[in-house]
């Protein structure tokens, strides 16, 4: 379970954010803060795996939070910050790259783009903390890899999302169920179905059959693209 940490100085934004995370599988929300100050004694003493954190904020800046809570980082601890807010100055999205953020989400936003963002980081984290040695297509995963031309797909399914279940498909070689899948990436399995077949369908992954005992067989996906 991904614990997740809500600073937001409007009330009502803020619990918006909190029904949005408690409605996604996996996560569950530690505790809301709506100024800074709050915002570094919640972390300190929640110690939260994830922080939704705003710009704009009563007291000081969320750029500012993140880099504090970057310098209260022990060895046993790292807390990943999304920026969820209304600031649309390039200057503020590259500060907050610079601090460490790991993406970036501006006002207004859906519930299915928050939720990308979230499976996201808890892929990452996932990944990072069951690696030991990197090798280089593991960092180019973890980093995004050469940028790409923008995926066209059907309605309904996000390009965000394909990227995920993208990386997770390649990262297993000998192919994954829908269900494995899902759990591999941090999505839900009917999500992770629904991207696998487009991949099937499109070329990009081919689909076996396992027999196993009674019942139907069970689907399985493996990226050739």
């Amino acid at each position: 379970m991904t614990t997740v940490l809500v600073v937001e100085d409007d009330f009502m934004v803020a619990k918006l954010h909190t029904r949005y995370v408690a409605a996604t599988d996996g996560f569950t929300v530690a505790g809301v803060a709506h100024t800074g100050a709050e915002a570094l004694r919640a972390a300190d003493e929640l110690r939260p795996d994830l922080v939704l954190l705003d710009i704009y904020l009563p007291d000081m800046d969320g750029i500012s939070v993140l880099r504090e809570l970057r310098a209260r980082e022990d060895g046993g601890h790292h807390v990943d910050a999304l920026f969820v807010t209304a600031a649309k100055d390039a200057h503020l999205v590259r500060e907050a790259l610079r601090a460490g953020a790991l993406h970036y989400l501006i006002k207004p936003f859906d519930r299915a783009a928050l939720q990308d963002q979230l499976r996201h980081a808890a892929a990452l984290r996932a990944r990072l903390d069951t690696l030991g040695e990197a090798r280089q297509e593991d960092v180019d995963q973890i980093f995004g890899g050469r940028p790409r031309a923008s995926r066209e797909l059907p309605k309904g399914l996000a390009s965000h999302t394909a990227d995920l279940v993208e990386r997770t498909l390649r990262a297993h070689a000998d192919g994954l169920s829908a269900a494995e899948c899902a759990e591999a990436g941090a999505f839900s399995r009917v999500s992770a179905r629904r991207y696998l077949e487009y991949f099937a369908d499109t070329g990009q992954a081919e689909v076996t059959l396992r027999y196993g005992g009674t019942g139907r067989p069970e689907h399985r996906y493996r990226w050739i693209a």
